[in-house]
């Protein structure tokens, strides 16, 4: 299939990209942090990137954002506009691969978020860390470790780590944080954030 080419608009200020789930059975309190941090990226002036998915966390986080006045971005592959339902109210922009689609979520963004997901967002973050072991990045990365949601990847990461398979330092390429407020402190203080141009609000 042919697209035409990918056109986002200007934005002058900071953004953050979220990875998290596009599944409407998640936990209620995983679809209400999505909730959370789509308003508080809107009222701390920062630009939401995300999955484009009308669905699940993504559709609740994309929402969230722009009922509350943000601006938001959405990047969906051509063929899962049916699945992931596109919310259509906000920019969005469709690309060919999902490739393309991490890629631009990527170059779109400043500093990245993981909420709980599947196995897409666990590739998407796994590429994208990837990608900073390889020191073709700085960009900060946080998981919003709700209810001790990504333990399990953190012990494998320690795992790869005790078997001689990642040196240790990796370990130090994301932070972790408890609640919404928390991951917003930590993008923010990040050596490696933007400051956030307090005029735009």
């Amino acid at each position: 299939m042919s697209l035409p080419p990918v056109s986002i608009l200007p934005f002058d200020g900071p953004s953050v990209c979220l990875f998290c789930g596009a599944s409407d059975a998640a936990d209620p309190a995983y679809t209400q942090a999505a909730r959370d941090f789509g308003k508080a990226t809107a009222e701390d002036g920062w630009r939401l990137v995300y999955g484009g998915g009308g669905v699940g966390l993504m559709g609740a986080a994309a929402r969230s954002a722009h009922a509350a006045g943000g601006r938001v971005v959405g990047i969906m592959p051509a063929f899962l506009r049916s699945r992931e339902r596109l919310f259509d109210d906000v920019e969005t922009v469709v690309v060919t691969s999902m490739h393309e689609r991490k890629q631009l979520m990527y170059d779109q963004s400043d500093a990245f978020v993981v909420a709980p997901g599947g196995i897409g967002t666990l590739e998407e973050v796994v590429e994208l860390l990837s990608w900073k072991r390889l020191d073709l990045h700085h960009k900060p990365v946080v998981f919003l470790n709700l209810n001790g949601f990504w333990n399990g990847f953190f012990e494998l990461m320690k795992h790869s780590v005790a078997e001689g398979m990642t040196p240790a330092s990796f370990l130090q390429a994301w932070t972790v944080a408890d609640t919404v407020e928390d991951a917003m402190a930590q993008i923010k203080a990040s050596d490696d954030a933007p400051q956030l141009q307090h005029d735009r609000r």
